[in-house]
């Protein structure tokens, strides 16, 4: 079966490929707002819904559409993506030193039913004690500008990660372990060597 991943983020795309996953992309356009009052996982779970229902909707054909979204969350704030340098530098300032939530929502829709899964990854993050220098340093390396929390754990931002409990391709912006049980209810192992 045709699977098809609703998002342009090249994290995402590479954690497919890792595991050797045939897939195309097709970017989802849908309207990323939401309710301010919802919880995390709610935002992340209608978020990742309402990408991949945004492709799936469209397509003409049977595949499974991979929708997902990623927030970073601190003291029940979501970080978004840091709007400027110093936007970046004040939400680093703020992760510094303390842990914060990552989620990550998953969709999986089978195009020719509308069929779903819909469920939610969290993994906690502790960011080691930063001076402003290393910030700087950091921004400088233009890592944190296109990232949820202005950082990135795969890249120089796992120099800045001290630990973390819970899933590692969940802070990526993919929990795979739990996207391939969402695949194995629709019938695609990911193990089988069939993919």
């Amino acid at each position: 079966m045709k699977v098809i991943l609703a998002s342009k983020s090249s994290r995402r795309s590479d954690i497919l490929s890792n595991i050797g996953l045939k897939f195309d992309v097709v970017k989802s356009g849908c309207d990323e707002s939401y309710d301010v009052s919802m919880k995390p996982e709610d935002v992340v779970k209608y978020l990742s819904y309402k990408k991949a229902y945004n492709v799936a909707e469209n397509l003409r054909y049977d595949a499974l559409v991979i929708g997902a979204d990623t927030i970073v969350v601190l003291d029940g704030m979501i970080m978004g993506k840091p709007k400027s340098t110093k936007d970046a530098f004040d939400m680093l300032k703020k992760l510094s030193g303390r842990c914060h939530t990552v989620y990550t929502g998953i969709c999986v829709i089978k195009t020719q039913s509308l069929e779903k899964l819909v469920d939610f990854e969290s993994t906690i993050v502790k960011i080691k004690d930063l001076s402003d220098e290393e910030i700087e340093n950091y921004i400088k390396s233009g890592e944190p500008m296109d990232k949820a929390g202005g950082y990135a754990i795969q890249g120089l931002g796992s120099l800045i990660v001290e630990r973390l409990n819970g899933c590692y391709f969940n802070v990526v912006g993919l929990p795979v372990y739990k996207l391939s049980c969402m695949l194995k209810k629709f019938g695609l192992d990911l193990l089988s060597g069939e993919i």
